[in-house]
């Protein structure tokens, strides 16, 4: 198989690279900018237009990020883990007999809710249970449009779609996160720039907080739904996850007892090496994501085998899923796996191709520039929900059918599934 292939997508020429020891040829090189691509994206998708004019309110929000980490992060770890609780206590622990629902749905509820609250806060005007379910019914209609918002397909042509993106971007205007209690710092960092480039009433303000919602939510809450749904189907994982997450409590002194009194830092989290392993693996298997870059000159990039130009105007990409599902890299890559990142109990990090050890050998996050600045939160998310599940409630799926993956996410990060599954849960006696 060529290590280069261009196809025409998006409306662009994309060159993509498939040699894993060529990435770094792509990420480091200056004339690929990661910037003038994802500022296209965000003015189709969500309406902010004056990123692709002002490198200053660029530069600005990029520092936000590390807000995302160190002790920032477990601040938000923190307090992800209250709003958990209260989603799960309110509407899950009077669940005695068995309670069947729709795994997706639950999974965008549950989700939605708990990210909603922990980066945004809650409202203080009414229910904020009643507000965040409105916000995700409209969320869910406009993410599923995602895919056709960034081609060059007009929006008017995308059915209701405009008017949905215009009532999330209004209810998230200045005036309309004002009613909202407990901004993160980063919220609130990312509102102190944005008011120091709009006026507060401009609607764009609202459409840069819609950005950083999509973002906080769009891959978690898919990933979520294949790690149940691979752990339902896969109970002999299950069951090594409950005993590593019950040595855990055992081992920190820490006892179930009634409500969720549990409390799992950062750290402990990390230490719970199948739990991760099986996260880990899920993303190798359902995500989808590409690393672009736009070519803003021509240029030739040297590789061994051959070299290969690049036009001006045109795209590069590295395709991870090419790097995930190679067999020699993954033996039977296919396969669900919830042990494979585990090695002599601890985590593995160590992967080759052509006897030559990989620096990059998962790439769900991308890479570089392009690096998900959230992904230490949304992994977190993820093990929290699992482990409250796993310790409190009995699971069991219902529909024991396979599920494909919905291929128009193809290229823009985890795949949702094509149909949704029934599973059943109680908490345990």
């Amino acid at each position: 198989m060529s290590d280069v292939l261009c196809t025409r997508q998006l409306g662009k020429y994309i060159t993509f690279i498939l040699d894993p020891f060529q990435y770094q040829s792509v990420i480091k090189n200056r004339k690929l900018s990661f910037r003038i691509f994802s500022n296209k994206v965000l003015r189709k998708a969500f309406s902010i237009k004056k990123l692709e004019t002002n490198d200053d309110l660029n530069d600005e929000l990029h520092i936000c990020y590390q807000l995302l980490q160190g002790k920032s992060l477990d601040i938000l770890t923190e307090n992800m883990m209250q709003n958990l609780r209260q989603v799960l206590e309110l509407h899950l622990l009077k669940a005695t007999d068995w309670v069947m629902t729709p795994l997706l749905a639950f999974c965008n509820s549950v989700m939605f809710e708990i990210t909603f609250t922990t980066i945004y806060g809650k409202s203080l005007a009414g229910s904020t249970k009643t507000f965040t379910t409105e916000l995700r019914d409209y969320y869910l209609k406009f993410d599923d449009k995602f895919p056709y918002l960034v081609s060059d397909i007009p929006i008017e042509l995308l059915g209701n779609v405009k008017s949905i993106r215009n009532k999330l971007i209004k209810n998230l205007t200045s005036e309309h996160l004002a009613k909202i209690q407990g901004w993160s710092e980063v919220v609130q960092m990312r509102q102190d720039i944005l008011e120091k480039y709009y006026t507060l009433e401009d609607l764009e303000i609202g459409a840069h907080h819609l950005g950083f919602l999509w973002a906080s939510v769009t891959n978690t809450i898919p990933t979520m739904f294949w790690a149940m749904y691979y752990l339902l189907q896969h109970p002999e994982a299950m069951a090594v996850l409950r005993d590593e997450i019950d040595h855990f409590l055992q081992s920190t002194g820490q006892k179930k007892g009634s409500g969720f009194p549990i409390h799992l830092t950062r750290e402990q989290l990390d230490s719970l090496v199948y739990l991760e392993s099986t996260i880990l693996e899920v993303l190798r298997l359902c995500s989808f994501s590409s690393i672009f870059r736009f070519v803003q000159d021509d240029l030739t990039i040297h590789s061994e085998p051959q070299d290969y130009c690049l036009r001006k105007g045109d795209l590069v990409a590295i395709f991870p899923p090419a790097l995930h599902y190679d067999p020699e890299i993954f033996e039977a890559p296919e396969e669900f796996r919830f042990n494979r990142f585990v090695e002599d109990g601890k985590k593995k990090t160590t992967f080759f191709k052509k006897g030559k050890k990989l620096k990059c050998y998962l790439m769900p996050f991308g890479t570089g520039a392009s690096k998900c600045p959230g992904r230490f939160l949304a992994i977190i998310e993820i093990k929290q929900l699992l482990v409250v599940l796993l310790t409190y409630f009995d699971l069991e799926i219902i529909d024991d059918k396979p599920i494909e993956a919905n291929c128009s996410r193809f290229l823009f990060g985890i795949q949702h599934p094509a149909s949704d599954v029934l599973f059943r849960y109680k908490v345990k006696s």
